[in-house]
């Protein structure tokens, strides 16, 4: 129970809260200017109120490194900081929604960094600069945003700052992505550009279970694999309205010591398998009324499994019982649909 105590205070230091009242759902159009909200919405993923277009900007790379940087109108979302939900509104000087997803150009996977800055420069001199918050959003997965500030029309450079990547990697990523560094994107503003993306509202699908389609931005998307494409798929369960798929692959990664079995866990969004970084999790493994392993399971990346936790047990063996404890949810920031999913979540219990 203390270790738990203790993942759980952590994993409160992966986002900081922003002012706001947790419960509070109301979300802003910077189209319309008015505010929407769903009254009544279950602890679930749902359609939200309205779809706001977006539109690829640039392109940057370094090394292995890939970005695209894309933007839409400037729109509310939501931190979390242990399980409290924090409403971040739309400030008065907000200009455009600035987003950037990071992939690794040898495998196409969009990787799981933790801290990314963008310092935003017009002409040499700086408009704007800020940590971006990682982030889900429906139409578009796992990446990296914020409201910014821009200084009217122009050429702008964005300098990212991108942190090392925070999982272990597997495979090719062995060894791979373990410092920062930081990539220039050059784009083009225009008001007229920014003020013509669509703004679709949803009156008859907003607040019902459901999550809406990726968009084709023409760049990789954070996915993880079906659950029948994972090796060795020992189990499911579901809460919070997260689906957990647990594996034991047949070859062990690097770092599980020889004679071990490595128990993993996948957890993804219901409809679209978004991958969930910044959880704690941690299980126990009972053989005949005794334990065998009782531990944290740690992130891990590879292009075959995509995201997930796991960890190196002495064996697996049929009959045995797992438990796979969610001892904080996941610290990331939500687009609307997703705010009131993926907070409280069960002890899961399954058989191997």
């Amino acid at each position: 129970m203390q270790r738990r105590d203790f993942l759980r205070a952590g994993a409160t230091l992966g986002l900081a809260g922003l002012a706001g009242c947790t419960g509070m759902f109301e979300t802003r159009s910077a189209t319309s200017s008015q505010f929407t909200t769903v009254e009544n919405r279950k602890e679930q993923v749902y359609y939200p109120t309205h779809i706001d277009g977006m539109e690829m900007v640039g392109m940057g790379g370094k090394d292995r490194y890939k970005v695209g940087l894309m933007y839409s109108a400037p729109h509310a979302f939501w931190t979390i900081t242990g399980t409290d939900t924090n409403l971040a509104q739309v400030g008065e000087e907000a200009t455009a929604h600035l987003m950037a997803s990071i992939w690794d150009t040898e495998t196409e996977t969009v990787l799981p960094t933790a801290n990314v800055s963008a310092k935003v420069l017009k002409d040499g001199e700086e408009v704007d600069s800020r940590s971006l918050w990682p982030m889900l959003s429906q139409n578009m997965g796992y990446h990296f945003g914020d409201n910014v500030t821009l200084d009217g029309d122009g050429t702008y450079t964005a300098k990212l700052s991108i942190g090392a990547m925070q999982a272990r990697g597997m495979g090719p990523f062995e060894g791979a992505f373990g410092e920062q560094t930081t990539i220039d994107v050059e784009f083009e503003h225009t008001r007229e550009k920014l003020g013509g993306l669509p703004y679709e509202q949803l009156p008859d699908k907003k607040g019902t279970p459901g999550a809406l389609d990726p968009m084709d931005m023409k760049m990789p998307i954070a996915q993880v694999p079906k659950p029948d494409a994972l090796p060795n798929t020992v189990g499911m369960a579901s809460t919070g309205d997260v689906k957990f798929a647990v594996f034991a692959p047949d070859e062990n990664p690097h770092f599980v010591p020889d004679g071990n079995s490595y128990l993993a866990v996948s957890p993804r969004t219901p409809y679209n398998r978004y991958p969930l970084p910044f959880m704690s999790l941690s299980a126990n493994v009972t053989r005949d009324g005794e334990t065998v392993f009782d531990d944290i399971l740690r992130p891990a990346l590879s292009p075959e499994f995509g995201y997930h936790y796991g960890a190196a047990v002495d064996s697996l063996q049929s009959g045995d019982e797992l438990s796979v404890v969610v001892d904080a949810p996941p610290q990331i920031a939500r687009h609307e649909g997703y705010e009131t999913a993926f907070v409280k979540m069960s002890e899961m219990q399954m058989t191997v």
